[in-house]
């Protein structure tokens, strides 16, 4: 709870610091990473290039102090947190590196706002900024504790067992642990970070989903990113497209996320585009061996057939589920066979036989999912029935 002295500076100033917060974080990552250099290889440096890193965490710090001054704002807090707890546990990051940011945040905050942050102003965001902190390290020491992971050592080599091409720009790679042993627990829906070392000697971590986990082998798909509009290609996708074969040792994490399979047997709804198909895979996957009887609605957009990803996988574990039903749009669907199953075009949620009391995942772009979503309260979904995934920093709350 923020003091009540405090409340009422965040509150006048919180329109000054919302307006301001991606320059505010715009330098506060400059000014971090020039006097802890080591820290660029902790944070990808991708996003740090197209700004999707500052915008989240400005809107990530403006959503928490909105939460803080007004609780009925109907701010995502309660959702906020856990993503970004598991993020961090995936990560490895640990309680003091969060003085570090504390302090090179408010600085910047100071840099940008210059005489409007009088003494009152600096201790009220201070105080903002250590009950985030202290919530996070709260829920990363149990996430730390139920994965085992020791935050110091995150990473545990893997091995690469198997290749195999799934569509345009996409490899499936199966991995096992290098030194034997029970792969770790995990929900569907659940991702690991990699991390690989650049020729250019940096060390970058990349989150990736868990395809499929099958015996003492655990599966991620992963897409090569290529750079449009001049921004360069994605550094980590191409090197694990490029390089990664049997044989070869990758560092993963263990498996952490918030958008998971829940137990109840109400039916599912999962809704994708593009690489945003590879949760809703695994949780078909784990429901053809665990639970094939219940009702699953697949629904997945593409540019085309030739970009499709896991539809081999996904139709083999449908195959084996009694109330399974996939649907699926082409925007360019060349020679697919068109049908009530296989469509032209874009997804049109209103056409969509949707189950009473569904539960819905989605994953995919975020104007994409920002359109279905509309479409699924329009039908008459409620929103906390609604769950999503993002690849990449969470711009949802803007």
């Amino acid at each position: 709870m923020l003091s009540s002295d405090h409340a009422e500076t965040v509150r006048a100033t919180l329109p000054a610091v919302g307006a301001n917060g991606v320059e505010i974080t715009g330098r506060f990552y400059s000014a971090m990473f020039a006097a802890h250099p080591e820290l660029r290889h902790l944070f990808n440096q991708g996003n740090q290039a197209n700004g999707e890193q500052r915008q989240a965490l400005a809107g990530s710090v403006a959503a928490f102090a909105s939460h803080l001054v007004n609780p009925d704002s109907g701010t995502p807090f309660q959702q906020m947190l856990p993503r970004i707890a598991h993020k961090h546990a995936s990560l490895g990051i640990r309680p003091e590196q969060y003085t570090i940011v504390g302090r090179h945040l408010m600085s910047a905050v100071a840099d940008v706002l210059g005489d409007a942050v009088t003494p009152e102003v600096h201790a009220a965001w201070s105080e903002v900024y250590w009950l985030f902190a202290t919530l996070l390290i709260a829920e990363e020491a149990r996430l730390y504790q139920e994965a085992a992971c020791d935050p110091a050592v995150p990473y545990t080599p893997w091995r690469v067992v198997d290749r195999r091409d799934e569509a345009e720009d996409v490899v499936s790679l199966v991995l096992a642990p290098a030194a034997g042993g029970e792969v770790p627990a995990h929900r569907p829906g659940q991702y690991v970070s990699v991390a690989v070392t650049l020729p250019d000697g940096l060390r970058q971590p990349r989150q990736y989903t868990l395809s499929r986990a099958a015996g003492d082998t655990l599966q991620i798909t992963v897409r090569r990113v290529r750079g449009e509009d001049a921004a360069p290609d994605g550094a980590v996708s191409a090197y694990l497209f490029d390089h990664a074969a049997p044989g070869d040792e990758l560092e993963l994490s263990r498996p952490f996320g918030d958008v998971v399979l829940d137990e109840e047997e109400a039916p599912l709804v999962l809704i994708s585009a593009g690489i945003g198909i590879t949760p809703a895979a695994a949780i078909i996957d784990h429901l053809a061996a665990a639970d094939a009887g219940r009702e699953v609605l697949a629904v997945h957009a593409d540019r085309s057939p030739r970009t499709h990803p896991l539809r081999r996988q996904i139709a083999e574990a449908g195959a084996r589920m009694a109330g399974f039903r996939q649907l699926t749009w082409y925007e360019e669907p060349g020679d697919a066979e068109l049908g009530e199953d296989v469509r032209p075009g874009r997804i049109d949620v209103a056409a969509l036989p949707l189950p009473d009391k569904a539960r819905v995942f989605m994953c995919g772009p975020l104007p994409f999912m920002r359109e279905i979503r509309r479409g699924l309260l329009d039908a008459g979904v409620s929103d906390e029935r609604i769950h999503y995934e993002v690849f990449g920093p969470d711009l949802w709350i803007r």
